[in-house]
């Protein structure tokens, strides 16, 4: 193989290899945010915590949808104040306005950002996609706590509020797959 064929080889491997980079980031990305906390970002614990700390953080809930989303969605409670290790249970409404089934798809952060590692989530709504039929409301539930190791990091000792906001955004390629699956009216039709 002369050095050309080899050049050439060597520049389209860099380009397949930097094509499939570009296609996973989102993915590789998301996955890095859970696993650390970086940039606001929760993590999911097995199971409660087994400590309880004195501190307590009072968590405020915010919520907010894309805009061809037609549900009305909002906390069910403004804030929650708690210890550090200790239990919540906090519920987010969702009412679906249209008059056809309505998937939607919901992403997350916590403010201040850098406290993100330290909420962890045990069950949440979040962790999957929510189905709603024409009308339908329900209360979505999360369960969480903040983890004990945030009273050891100094860089958090001012934090007493930390937010939990979610945004929805509609689901339009599971909405074709259930519309496909005979399970309700295409996304959008009336």
């Amino acid at each position: 193989m002369d050095r050309n064929t080899k050049t050439v080889l060597g520049v389209l491997g860099m380009i397949t290899f930097m094509t499939v980079l570009v296609i996973n980031a989102p993915a590789l990305y998301r996955t890095f945010c859970q696993i650390t906390g970086f940039d606001g970002t929760t993590r999911k614990a097995d199971a409660a915590s087994t400590e309880v700390l004195e501190r307590k953080v009072t968590i405020r809930f915010d919520a907010s949808m894309a805009d061809n989303l037609p549900w009305s969605f909002h906390p069910a409670q403004v804030s929650q104040t708690l210890h550090i290790g200790e239990s919540g249970l906090a519920f987010y409404e969702a009412e679906n306005r249209a008059d056809y089934p309505v998937i939607g798809t919901a992403s997350y952060n916590v403010q201040p950002a850098k406290a993100g590692q330290y909420f962890m989530k045990v069950e949440c709504f979040c962790f999957t996609e929510q189905l709603l039929a024409p009308g339908e409301k329900v209360q979505m539930p999360v369960t969480y706590f903040i983890d004990p190791a945030m009273a050891d990091d100094r860089s958090l000792d001012e934090v007493r509020e930390i937010t939990l906001s979610y945004t929805f955004y509609r689901n339009e390629v599971a909405e074709k797959r259930l519309a496909a699956a005979g399970g309700g009216a295409a996304p959008g039709s009336k």
